[in-house]
């Protein structure tokens, strides 16, 4: 018959020094290996850091996350370990203040440009080219047809039939489209 020894090992000593980089390794690999496995997507946008960051007085960049705790107290997580506690109702009302306050950025009126773009050609039946962002213009077109230049500027929406041309302008995506010519495709 088969018999199973076991015998007790020595566990080394640490200083807590030693233990503390230890753990900060192990740490350190596990969120690795975590990520690696499945990355998370950070849910705060530049925006949102740029806000938080106004608030609190720290560099956008220096926010890891934010969280809510009991329903009280939001939680600022900072990239190095720091955290800091707002009361929410603070903090809600801080976050309003800032928003008013704080410039579009040209990714953000890109972004709103487009999704403004977006709808009014859905409206007309009508699709856009590849967007030069650093001007906002564009190709509209209509089954395969150029229908004109549509383009953003400091004086608004702006179209033309032609390459070159006179700009129409307009305070709206639709109203320069209609300012093509082009009439809304109607359901049939």
């Amino acid at each position: 018959m088969n018999y199973t020894t076991y015998t007790q090992q020595a566990i080394p000593s640490f200083s807590r020094d030693e233990q503390a980089i230890a753990q900060a390794e192990l740490y350190t690999h596990l969120e690795f290996q975590a990520e690696a496995v499945a990355p998370t997507q950070d849910p705060l946008t530049s925006r949102d850091r740029r806000i938080i960051g106004e608030i609190i007085e720290v560099e956008p960049e220096s926010i890891r996350t934010i969280w809510i705790e009991g329903g009280i107290t939001v939680w600022v997580q900072l990239f190095g370990g720091g955290r800091l506690p707002f009361d929410r109702n603070w903090f809600a009302t801080r976050v309003a203040q800032v928003k008013a306050t704080l410039p579009e950025t040209p990714r953000e009126r890109n972004q709103r440009l487009e999704t403004e773009l977006k709808e009014a050609c859905k409206k007309f039946g009508l699709y856009y080219g590849e967007i030069d962002y650093l001007v906002f213009s564009t190709k509209v077109y209509r089954d395969g047809h150029l229908v004109g230049f549509v383009g953003w500027d400091e004086e608004g929406w702006y179209a033309r039939p032609r390459q070159y041309g006179r700009n129409r302008v307009a305070p709206s995506a639709e109203l320069v489209i209609g300012l093509l010519g082009v009439r809304a495709r109607v359901a049939a």
